[in-house]
């Protein structure tokens, strides 16, 4: 029963009254409330990183307080990239055309892009490279080391060269939104 308690209130994260916990487990509210008790005790008394509490005649999983420092710093480490459709094109423009600054960038997406670098170098999987020698000296983009080992090359030559169907997609494409850009 305390396995069957606790995987319930793992799961559920929230606080769950005794009576949908003693259904759940086919038991008696009572005698529910008599294991959940029992856990508590068990908890506080191995000294382990969670605790059971009672809310308003209902059970939580909860962690110890004097633990939150661990929780805080553990909650502050960078999340693990998740790149967008939108992150990963632009990831793709500057792999393949670097160095390149971001209106290539945009002239070539068609849309602002300021979020996807903003977001690729957070990522540290995008850099500055430097300054284009031109008007304004607009920031020039490359990959990273980091890119590197996350798309697992050893160079920028590893990177898979397009196909000469993918070629000719993409001819057609730029010319079909050439042609309707002139229609416009």
């Amino acid at each position: 029963m305390e396995a069957a308690l606790e995987a319930i209130l793992f799961a559920m994260g929230n606080a769950v009254e005794a009576e949908k916990l003693a259904y759940a487990i086919g038991q008696e509210t009572e005698t529910t409330r008599e294991v959940l008790y029992a856990m508590m005790k068990k908890y506080q008394e191995e000294d382990r990183g969670i605790r059971l509490v009672e809310l308003d005649g209902a059970f939580q999983l909860c962690t110890k307080s004097g633990l939150y420092s661990y929780l805080i710093r553990a909650a502050c480490q960078p999340k693990k990239a998740v790149l967008t459709e939108a992150a990963l094109e632009t990831l793709a423009i500057i792999a393949y055309r670097q160095p390149v600054t971001k209106i290539e960038i945009e002239k070539i997406r068609g849309v602002k892009s300021d979020r996807a670098v903003n977001r690729l170098i957070e990522y540290d999987l995008v850099r500055e490279l430097g300054r284009l020698d031109a008007p304004g000296k607009p920031i020039l983009f490359g990959t990273t080391e980091e890119f590197l080992r996350h798309f697992g090359m050893k160079s920028l030559e590893d990177l898979p060269s397009p196909g000469s169907v993918q070629l000719e997609n993409f001819r057609a494409e730029a010319e079909e939104e050439a042609a309707m850009r002139l229609n416009v």
